[in-house]
C-alpha cells in the first residue's frame, strides 16, 4: 500500500468517524436520560464546580448543532467527561481497562488464528476422511453456537468439574496488583481467550480448508505430484502461501466482531475490561459520558486494525503491491 493508497484509507476513516460520531451524539440528544440529573444522582456530594463542568461540557440549553461542535472540540482536546458509573475521567477508565481487554483480545485473535489456519490445513490434507468430517462437523456447529454459551460451557466444564482455572477476574481475588504474578494473570486469560477465539475460528478453518482444496486439484499441484512431490511437500510448497491470503484477510477482518464478543466473554467471566465498562455503561443508559467515549474509541481501534491489516497485505502478498503501482 503506497503512501497515496494510505491517504485514502486515512481520509475514509475520518469520514467514518465524523459519521459515527454524528450519529451517536444524536442518539444520546434523544434519549430521555439528563446526564447531569444522572451524575447528580451518582455522585451526591459531586461540587459545585464539578457540576458546572458537566453543564458546560453537554451545552444542554444550546442548539443541538453548536452542542455537537462543541462535544467534538471537547473530545480533541482530551477531555472525554466524568464517568458516572466509575466516577472517573473517562480516558482514564477507557485507558486502564483497554490494557486488560487488549491482552484478552490478542490472545484470542491469536488462538483464532493459528488453531484455524492449522485445523484448516488438517481438513484439506485429509479431505473427505474420518478427521476431516470430524473437525468440519465442530467448526459447523461452532458457527452457530453463541458466545456466551460456549463461555457457560467452559465455565462449567473446565472450573466447576475439572477445577483447572478460575471462575473469573482477570487476577485473583483479594492479591495486591503488585503481588499479582505472570503466571497468575495468564492462568485467569486462558479460558475468557479460548471462550472468544472460537468467533473466528471456524470461519478461518473452513476457508482455508477451501483454498488448500482448490490448490491440491490444481494443474501446479498435479504436475508436482508426477515428479514425485507427496501431500506434505505440495502442502508447504504450494498450499500454506495460497491458503494464507484469505485466512489473514478474515482474520484482520474480525477486529469488530472481537470487540463485540468481549462484550460477552468479559461479562461471562467477570474480566474487567472495555467490554464490563460498556455494559455498566449502557445499562440503564445512564453513563453517557463513558458510552459516547467508547463508541468513538472502539471506532478508532477497529479503522486502526483494519489499516494495519491492509499495510500487512504488502508484506504477505507482493502481487497487492504490484497492482497498486500499475
Amino acid at each position: 500500500m503506497g503512501m497515496k493508497a494510505v491517504g485514502i484509507y486515512v481520509l475514509r476513516g475520518i469520514t467514518l468517524l465524523v459519521a459515527v460520531s454524528v450519529f451517536s451524539f444524536i442518539l444520546a440528544a434523544a434519549s430521555p436520560v439528563d446526564p447531569i440529573r444522572q451524575y447528580i444522582q451518582a455522585n451526591p456530594g459531586a461540587s459545585k464546580e464539578n457540576i458546572a463542568k458537566m453543564e458546560q461540557y453537554w451545552g444542554l440549553q444550546e442548539p443541538p448543532v453548536k452542542r455537537y461542535f462543541q462535544w467534538v472540540s471537547s473530545l480533541l482536546k482530551g477531555e472525554w467527561g466524568i464517568s458516572t458509573s466509575f466516577r472517573r475521567p473517562v480516558l482514564e477508565v477507557i485507558g486502564i481497562r483497554f490494557k486488560t481487554s487488549l491482552a484478552l483480545m490478542l490472545t484470542a485473535w491469536t488462538f483464532s488464528g493459528l488453531l484455524g489456519f492449522a485445523a484448516g490445513c488438517v481438513m484439506g490434507v485429509f479431505r473427505e476422511k474420518l478427521g476431516d468430517r470430524i473437525i468440519k462437523g465442530i467448526c459447523l456447529i461452532l458457527c452457530s453456537v453463541p458466545t456466551f454459551w460456549i463461555g457457560l460451557v467452559f465455565l462449567a466444564f473446565f472450573s466447576a468439574i475439572l477445577g483447572w482455572f478460575p471462575f473469573g477476574m482477570a487476577v485473583p481475588p483479594g492479591v495486591p496488583p503488585e503481588s499479582v504474578t505472570l503466571g497468575q494473570r495468564i492462568h485467569h486469560l486462558i479460558l475468557p481467550a479460548l471462550t472468544l477465539s472460537f468467533l473466528s475460528f471456524a470461519g478461518v478453518a473452513l476457508h482455508t480448508r477451501e483454498k488448500l482444496i482448490d490448490v491440491f486439484d490444481s494443474d501446479y499441484a498435479l504436475f508436482a505430484r508426477a515428479r514425485g512431490r507427496s501431500e506434505a511437500g505440495i502442502l508447504f510448497t504450494h498450499g500454506i502461501r495460497n491458503a494464507l491470503i484469505p485466512a489473514a484477510t478474515l482474520q484482520f477482518a474480525s477486529f469488530g466482531e472481537l470487540f463485540g464478543g468481549s462484550i460477552f466473554a468479559e461479562n461471562i467471566f467477570s474480566y474487567p475490561g472495555l467490554g464490563a465498562a460498556i455494559t455498566a455503561a449502557g445499562t440503564g443508559g445512564t453513563d453517557l459520558p463513558l458510552f459516547l467515549g467508547l463508541v468513538v474509541f472502539s471506532s478508532c481501534f477497529i479503522f486502526t486494525g483494519n489499516l494495519m491489516a491492509n499495510i500487512l497485505y504488502n508484506f504477505i502478498d507482493p502481487r497487492i503491491r504490484e497492482g497498486g503501482r500499475a
